[in-house]
């Protein structure tokens, strides 16, 4: 791929460090309900999906940070060993959608799923802490999806009590915009490529080279 993608790659990074001042000010403000110290690894068993802005920053991250070691394959070999798991976990969650489970439900249940990252360590720290997620930023502070309220079980907010909450569904807006102009600019012949996301595990699994992205014309077919 040849196609610069930096300024997009700059902005998410602005958005990054946006979020970053987002959680320092509500720690400062309310120091005795943000609970996140190092070594606590609550929100490292938590299952999300990147976006595809997301999903490419941390792959380059990874391949820039490990190149080839053993904690390089450690960490593939778990993640691919997990996203076995996840697809299998998809595949209940499809089938409990087909016969008429109330996604709310279902939502609840992959909520209440634990699985480790694999870019956590046997210290408890992260592998690529400079380079994690806005999910994993924002953890620990309050937050709301669809005007529902969420937080880490182990931050001491008091429920009921009005505190800065980050409305995690304009983060979101944003990531895709970013995933979106990334799509644009590659000029991909894959239409639905922004909407994709994926798990963490895949997400450092993934070579995104021409072929995944969609660029230039499809191989033929013999």
């Amino acid at each position: 791929m040849t196609t610069d993608l930096s300024p997009i790659f700059a902005r998410y990074e602005h958005l990054r460090a946006q979020v970053d001042a987002l959680f320092a000010k509500v720690q400062q403000s309310h120091p005795d309900c943000v609970t996140c110290t190092e070594g606590c690894s609550d929100c490292c068993h938590a299952l999300f999906d990147l976006s595809l802005v997301e999903a490419m920053v941390l792959n380059k991250a990874f391949n820039d940070t490990f190149t080839h070691s053993r904690e390089r394959s450690e960490i593939l070999e778990y993640a691919a060993e997990m996203d076995r798991s996840l697809a299998r976990i998809k595949r209940d969650f499809h089938r409990a959608n087909r016969d008429g489970t109330p996604p709310e439900e279902i939502m609840e249940s992959a909520g209440r799923i634990r699985m480790r990252c694999p870019l956590l360590t046997q210290e408890n720290t992260c592998a690529l802490y400079h380079a994690r997620p806005i999910t994993c930023r924002i953890y620990g502070i309050p937050t709301a999806i669809m005007g529902k309220g969420h937080v880490c079980g182990k931050a001491a907010f008091t429920k009921g009590t009005p505190y800065p909450t980050v409305a995690l569904d304009k983060i979101q807006d944003q990531l895709l915009g970013l995933s979106q102009e990334i799509a644009d600019t590659i000029n991909t012949r894959f239409k639905e490529l922004a909407q994709v996301y994926v798990p963490l595990s895949m997400a450092l699994l993934t070579t995104y080279d021409n072929a995944y992205l969609g660029i230039g014309p499809a191989p033929k077919e013999d």
